[in-house]
Formats: C-alpha cells, structure tokens, sequence
C-alpha cells in the first residue's frame, strides 16, 4: 500500500510522520529486505524523503529506531509477575521473524553506540525475567544471561538466512531446544 505524500504541515507533524516511518520501515525491509530503496519507505509512511532524512540520516538510525520500538514493546510486557521466559522468548521470535533485515544490519554495526544502547537494554530486560524464573524454578540455576542472550543471538542470525516459508518453524525447533537447555 503506497500512500500519496501529504502536504507539509509543518513542525507539529514530526513525531506523527517519525511513527509511520517506523511502520513502514518495518513493512518495506520485511518485505523487500535491507536492499530496499529508503525511498519506498517514505512513500509507504506517505512523507518526503526529506522527512525521513531529517528524522533518520541513515539505514541505521532507521534500524535502531524499529528496534528501539521492539525492546519498548518487550519492557511493557515483562514487568507482569506472571511473564515468563517463554514469554519473553515468544515475543522476541515474533520480533525476530518480521525483522531479519534489520537484524542483520545492527548485528554488523555492534560497536556503534546507538546499538551498544540497544544492547544494554535487552541484557537488563533479560536479566529481570531470568532471576524471576531461577526464582520460580522454572529455570535451571545454571542458566546465565548470556546463556540466553547468546540463544536470542543464534535464533535471530538463523532466522535472517532461513528462507521466509521456513521461519516460524526454525524459530519453533530452536526454542524445543532452548527450552530443554534452559529447564531447572
């Protein structure tokens, strides 16, 4: 769905133009992949490519800001008593199948400060859910964050060279074994 450029209505249209061009980014680099041209992206959210300049000056900026949305979406959701790992690992892998494209491009720029931001907020995300589950006994005490950062890390590079069709099933066999790796 490509939406027509609206007319300029100025500074108070930024953060409304800044959300739809994270959606469409979304959509496009799922779709078409991290090859895609930023500027079907700025006709999909219905900006000017200079709006999406002025708000992201490059594919990372882009990429760091539909994951910043991600891990915002996973910080809502965990701090409930009952979340769980499952859950947070189901959330992560639904993240994960309409992301590869992205996640292929933060994955190459790990040094960048933008990603290392990123990356410090899963850890801490990650940290939480697992004392919660070590302290419920749903996990094993010998599972470390990194443990489970290193499985995110695995499934999400998996996923981004598994063909479409093929994703959801990858991501279904790779928690069967995370899932016994990870039990007390």
């Amino acid at each position: 769905m490509t939406t027509a450029p609206k007319g300029n209505r100025g500074p108070s249209a930024g953060p409304e133009n800044r959300r739809a061009l994270i959606a469409a980014a979304r959509e496009v680099f799922a779709q078409d992949g991290l090859r895609a041209p930023l500027s079907a992206i700025a006709r999909r959210a219905g900006v000017g490519q200079g709006s999406l300049y002025r708000h992201f000056p490059d594919r990372l900026a882009l990429a760091v800001a539909v994951f910043d949305d991600n891990v915002s979406e996973l910080e809502r959701a965990m701090p409930h008593p009952d979340a769980t790992l499952d859950d947070l690992l189901d959330r992560m892998i639904a993240q994960a199948l309409t992301s590869t494209a992205l996640i292929e491009l933060i994955a190459a720029h790990q040094d960048d400060e933008r990603t290392q931001r990123l990356g410090d907020r899963v850890r801490g995300l990650v940290a939480r859910v697992v004392e919660r589950e070590q302290t419920a006994g749903r996990i094993g005490g010998h599972i470390a964050v990194d443990d489970v950062l290193l499985a995110i890390s695995m499934l999400a590079g998996e996923l981004s060279r598994t063909l479409p069709d093929a994703r959801a099933e990858v991501a279904r066999r790779a928690w069967s074994l995370f899932y016994a790796a990870f039990a007390p």
